[in-house]
């Protein structure tokens, strides 16, 4: 009998585990203990099935793992798919997790004398530069991003830049750091992907993954 060949499942870490785990449930993947804990240095993790095993890394990495082929499935947010556009990814299945919206921000004071509407070059600080780009391309503004992986909160505060665009969800960081949204971007959710290699080559097996997901969804 021929040995099933190893699948990968890239996962992100943080708060977006937690709903994930019910679509683990649903599929039957019950991983290694240690892979729910935080204080866990690994980062690859075995499950009770000996052909499946786990990574976790970060958000923006899901999707680089899978489009190069070192995972097979991962969940990565309509973010990131749409930041980095890789062509070798196919996404079938909206999780309908991880829900928040990419906005463009701005310091409160500053929205009585800049008028979005009159914005001809701006300045983003952003994880996102090819998305804001495109934004704001389709209104003919020029934009000159400064990419930073994180706090983009304090860009305006410190001089680096006046606008942000970032992941929004309740606004409490927002609000906390005296931002707030001037327009939505998108709305974003979480979604299974697949590398389309594999989709070839093991069309069964990652035909019976996105299955299992997709029921798993229709149950929720």
């Amino acid at each position: 009998m021929t040995k099933p060949q190893k699948i990968i499942l890239a996962l992100p870490k943080g708060r977006i585990l937690s709903e994930v785990k019910p679509f683990l449930d649903g599929c039957g993947i019950v991983p290694e203990t240690a892979f729910f804990d935080d204080n866990s240095r690994l980062l690859q993790f075995k499950t009770n099935l000996p052909h499946l095993e786990i990574i976790r890394v970060r958000s923006f990495d899901v999707a680089t793992f899978t489009a190069f082929g070192a995972a097979h499935l991962g969940i990565a947010g309509s973010d990131v798919l749409d930041e980095f556009n890789y062509s070798e990814l196919y996404a079938p299945v909206d999780l309908k997790i991880g829900k928040c919206r990419l906005s463009v921000a701005m310091h409160e004071g500053e929205m009585a004398k800049d008028n979005p509407r009159q914005w001809s070059h701006i300045r983003v600080a952003t994880k996102y530069p090819n998305l804001t780009r495109k934004h704001f391309a389709a209104r003919g503004v020029q934009t000159e991003c400064i990419k930073l992986s994180g706090a983009m909160e304090i860009a305006p505060s410190l001089g680096l830049a006046r606008r942000i665009v970032d992941l929004v969800s309740s606004g409490g960081t927002l609000k906390a750091n005296n931002l707030v949204e001037v327009e939505k971007i998108m709305d974003v959710s979480s979604r299974l992907i697949v590398n389309r290699t594999a989709l070839k080559t093991m069309p069964e097996e990652m035909q019976g993954w996105i299955g299992k997901f997709r029921e798993t969804v229709k149950a929720a």
